[in-house]
């Protein structure tokens, strides 16, 4: 759960998952989306992929991103508890 709240608690990376929300997207893609370097959005999408919030999957000689919608749902069915008495 730490590695998920580090995840979301970044304003690049929430912006990841909104442009991941659309579509797969490669690593090059995502870095065309913003004005830093590839290895800092190689380094955004490593703590995203260690919170569970995306996947990845070689294709070619591309490695796909996608959102993974499972441990979002998982975080909010979680929250959802916490309001019930």
């Amino acid at each position: 759960m730490k590695d998920l709240f580090k995840a979301l608690n970044d304003q690049t990376r929430r912006d990841i998952l909104e442009l991941l929300k659309k579509k797969d997207m490669t690593a090059g893609d995502i870095a065309d989306e913003f004005n830093i370097t590839k290895p800092s959005i190689s380094h955004h999408l490593d703590i995203l992929r260690r919170a569970d919030l995306v996947t990845s999957e070689k294709k070619g000689q591309f490695i796909v991103y996608s959102l993974n919608t499972t441990i979002l749902e998982d975080l909010l069915n979680w929250i959802i508890t916490l309001k019930k008495k």
